[in-house]
């Protein structure tokens, strides 16, 4: 009796169309310095890399899941190269290949899918929507110790060891006592300052409102607005501000669209990248951007008015709040202006004026003029619009690569491995809305849908194309 995979699988299958899409042939090449010629026999390296991909198509993140739901799926093991009765390869090895290759070798498969969807007319590349998201890291807040006692373990380990030899006549330490010591270290605030998880030191804390205080990752995503394809994604570290990350991931969604001959001319993104930096990073790339200001922002403060040659305020009482200092927060420069003490004092406004400090303050920042220019900008219809368009575009995408794609949280550690997975996860995004289109063909994406509205708009006026007149007529 014979049986052969390729007659039980379906021509309009995902992994038989996908098997033929994708050309894996360049892992050979950019491996080769992972692997020597003695030992035992390793896991191809294509075999491995369409494991990870199965993983985020399935959403099934777990090396164990992954192995046990490719052997009993006869289209997957017919997209890996397998007989249906060939042993799969030991879910342990995925974990350990995943350590030793590089992030390149998943860089290249990205680009490889982005591309193909670009061909395709999936990306116009003119627009982009950037937005971030909190990914659980594989640890627990039990794992958090303060940093000066994990960088000092290994003396810490050896004292100890010396101090239970020396004290083993000493009486023990009573219960009541452990209890209030134990008690007084969880009243000890911790923060990514001074506590640093043991289990994954790259992990920080960070919370969200309503939510309790977890240790994550910071994923930043790039989606093109034309048919939400992922055109970037990177993992940082959780401690980090968006208006922080923002100039890297700038810099990487140019890199990428520009590689296939697209450049971005708009840039949408929240509240939380309106920065100095983020402003001037956009307008040195002669980019226009749709970032609203934080809530309250005014170009105008009532009553009191803005002298550019001193850089200083003058208050309606005729008094002048300077220059003091210039703050930080999250990553956003703040210059802080206030009047003194003895201006203050006399005024009849101070209690209105002022409040419980006696002096005012007045917060703006360092590109007050960029910021300006942004708020007249998200004023106008165009700019609403954009606001909703960014809306409907990136926060879809984020929803999917949580909860279909296998991001909801990294079973990995360190921040390299997690950005693999972050990679993987928008591989296998991207991958499902290339294939849908590939499997209608005669449905055209929607930047080709537009090229051909533009080519019925300017129609030829040469004879041999006279049809297009009568049809853009009718």
């Amino acid at each position: 009796m014979q049986f052969s995979l390729s007659d039980h699988i379906p021509e309009d299958n995902f992994y038989r169309r996908l098997k033929s899409t994708l050309d894996f042939s360049y892992l050979y090449r950019s491996t080769s310095k992972y692997y020597g010629k003695e030992g035992q026999k390793s896991i191809d390296p294509i075999v491995f890399m369409k494991l990870m991909l199965v993983g985020y198509l399935e959403n099934q993140v777990s090396d164990r899941r992954i192995i046990a739901t490719s052997r009993m799926r006869l289209d997957i093991l017919y997209f890996l190269g397998y007989d249906i009765d060939e042993e799969l390869p030991w879910h342990s090895t995925l974990s350990r290949t995943r350590q030793l290759y590089g992030e390149d070798e998943f860089l290249i498969l990205f680009k490889q899918v982005l591309k193909q969807c670009i061909d395709n007319g999936l990306v116009s590349g003119r627009r982009q929507a950037v937005d971030s998201v909190f990914v659980k890291a594989n640890a627990a807040m039990s794992s958090m110790v303060e940093r000066d006692i994990l960088a000092d373990a290994g003396i810490y380990a050896q004292e100890l060891k010396a101090a239970e030899e020396n004290m083993a006549g000493t009486p023990a330490v009573s219960k009541d006592e452990k209890i209030k010591n134990t008690q007084a270290v969880a009243t000890v605030k911790a923060t990514n300052k001074t506590h640093v998880s043991k289990s994954d030191p790259d992990a920080g804390m960070s919370v969200k409102p309503g939510k309790i205080t977890k240790l994550n990752y910071l994923s930043q995503v790039s989606v093109d607005t034309a048919s939400h394809v992922i055109t970037n994604i990177q993992a940082f570290h959780a401690d980090k501000g968006d208006s922080q990350c923002f100039k890297q991931v700038l810099d990487n969604t140019i890199k990428n669209l520009k590689k296939n001959g697209l450049t971005i001319s708009e840039i949408l993104a929240d509240t939380a990248y309106s920065s100095g930096n983020v402003l001037e990073a956009l307008a040195a790339n002669n980019i226009e951007g749709y970032i609203p200001n934080p809530c309250g922002y005014r170009i105008e403060r009532e009553g009191f008015i803005y002298e550019k040659e001193h850089d200083r305020y003058c208050c309606p009482q005729g008094a002048y709040l300077t220059l003091r200092r210039i703050r930080t927060d999250r990553g956003r420069p703040l210059k802080i202006y206030r009047s003194s003490v003895k201006d203050c004092r006399q005024c009849p406004l101070a209690k209105s004026c002022t409040g419980s400090t006696g002096i005012k303050s007045i917060e703006d920042s360092v590109s007050k003029a960029l910021n300006d220019q942004m708020h007249q900008r998200m004023q106008s219809k165009k700019g609403r619009r954009m606001a909703r368009l960014r809306g409907s575009t990136v926060e879809p995408v984020l929803g999917t690569l949580i909860n279909f794609a296998g991001m909801k949280q990294v079973y990995t550690k360190g921040i390299k491995l997690a950005n693999k997975c972050m990679i993987m996860a928008s591989i296998a995004y991207n991958l499902k809305k290339l294939m849908k289109v590939m499997a209608h063909p005669r449905i055209k994406a929607p930047v080709l849908q537009q090229k051909s509205k533009q080519l019925l708009r300017f129609p030829f006026t040469s004879a041999k194309y006279s049809f297009i007149d009568s049809y853009t007529a009718q």
